[in-house]
């Protein structure tokens, strides 16, 4: 289902502290970017930013960055993300919001801006043959992360989609990646109380359908094999 468009979501991000215009300049700089030199971690498509406005009110140790390709869900984003950090009665200074297509993302982070940690939940599953290297788990997609994700950097998935799940295990393995989790139904005891989740998830659980999680870590051979370019 399609978003309908919101007029006034860009103009409402453009007026924001943490929102980020123009990613691309910033190249090479993120860390500078931030109160404090600290750890870096990366949300790849974060939707209304359910997970990363918690998990960034709740980790002021560790610096973020969120990114989702529209405006209109962005911007519901940066209200969580407010919201969050007023619950916590805390300054918004360890997160970053920019709106990107990620299938450019070497366009935005080098290996100058180097993450620690990529966060994947619940990306769309492109089901059909033709569209499946659109998919973020993608050997050629996580081909472009190696680039900026360290040597023994983190990678953790989260999907509902039976197949994906599946593949993606696969495309890890591809990709340099060694999976040091792997759990077919990551709620099956339920949900933790107070555990950061997307608003996928908890509608996907509602439903009664099963979380799939990956967890997958960056060899030092890290880099994606020939078989991406196929």
């Amino acid at each position: 289902m399609r978003m309908r468009r919101k007029p006034w979501a860009r103009p409402e991000l453009d007026a924001c502290g943490f929102y980020i215009k123009d990613a691309p300049s910033l190249i090479g700089h993120w860390h500078e970017g931030f109160a404090r030199k600290q750890p870096l971690h990366i949300e790849l498509g974060c939707g209304k930013g359910g997970f990363i406005a918690v998990t960034a009110a709740e980790n002021k140790d560790i610096n973020y960055i969120a990114i989702d390709i529209k405006s209109e869900v962005l911007v519901l984003a940066k209200r969580n993300i407010e919201r969050e950090f007023s619950f916590a009665d805390t300054p918004i200074d360890n997160i970053k919001l920019f709106s990107f297509d990620i299938a450019r993302i070497g366009m935005v982070f080098s290996e100058e801006d180097t993450a620690e940690r990529i966060y994947i939940n619940f990306p769309n599953p492109w089901p059909k043959e033709c569209h499946k290297k659109r998919r973020l788990t993608h050997p050629r997609q996580l081909e472009s992360y190696c680039a900026f994700l360290k040597d023994g950097g983190h990678v953790l998935f989260k999907t509902d989609d039976d197949e994906l799940f599946g593949d993606s295990l696969e495309y890890f393995e591809t990709a340099g990646f060694s999976v040091v989790s792997c759990i077919d139904d990551l709620y099956e005891n339920g949900i933790p109380d107070g555990a950061a989740v997307t608003e996928h998830e908890r509608m996907f659980y509602d439903a009664g359908l099963k979380i799939h999680f990956i967890e997958a870590v960056k060899d030092e051979r890290g880099n994606a094999t020939k078989a991406t370019e196929e």
